[in-house]
């Protein structure tokens, strides 16, 4: 199971998150976010280990300023939460980076949605359908993944708690991938609890 953890931007956070080697981090480029990135510490994002990827979170931004960003600091790949079409997939991945679509899932979600975007991203992401964007540290009802029939993988996100750790490991689903965490293991927006993240991770794997 994949950990990717998001709204990073404190170097000293970043560093002692790091320590807990989580698959994928993530950096908030969208503006209205309290967990905006800019400006991020290049000496600290250079020194984190391969084994991490940098993934890059932006919503409805252009494909110019995309790769701006992401070449601005090294990232290894970019999640999509807005309503980017298939064509900015495809272009980002044949840019050479990892590709996260995000859907927000509500109550009268249809994952049929996702369809077009197969074979233009290496992920996707379900989250809790919000104005904000994602980071609301609301949950959707996890039971309708099972309507999710897709061949991508898909990483779970949206109100993971420290508490929730037995209820994603009785996710039983092919293409379960792995979990996003974000607002649930803070201290303020951008800053994680370590010690929470530590145990948590700990119970996952």
């Amino acid at each position: 199971m994949k950990m990717k953890i998001c709204g990073m931007k404190i170097p000293e956070n970043i560093q002692a998150v790091a320590a807990l080697e989580p698959d994928l981090m993530g950096f908030i480029f969208y503006s209205k976010s309290p967990r905006y990135a800019e400006p991020l510490d290049l000496v600290t994002l250079n020194s984190l280990p391969k084994s991490i990827k940098k993934i890059g979170v932006f919503v409805n931004e252009s494909l110019e300023d995309i790769l701006t960003i992401a070449t601005k600091y090294n990232l290894d790949g970019v999640q999509l939460h807005g309503t980017e079409l298939v064509m900015m997939c495809n272009e980002l991945r044949k840019a050479g980076f990892i590709v996260i679509k995000a859907f927000p899932v509500a109550e009268a979600f249809n994952f049929k949605v996702t369809k077009s975007y197969e074979g233009s991203c290496n992920y996707f992401l379900f989250d809790t359908k919000t104005d904000a964007y994602g980071g609301s540290g609301l949950k959707f009802n996890w039971g309708m993944l099972e309507e999710y029939v897709g061949e991508t993988p898909f990483l779970l996100s949206g109100g993971i708690a420290a508490d929730d750790a037995e209820a994603i490991l009785k996710i039983n689903h092919p293409k379960f991938a792995g979990i996003d965490l974000n607002s649930k293991f803070e201290v303020k927006p951008g800053l994680k609890n370590v010690e929470l993240l530590k145990a948590f991770l700990k119970q996952l794997r």
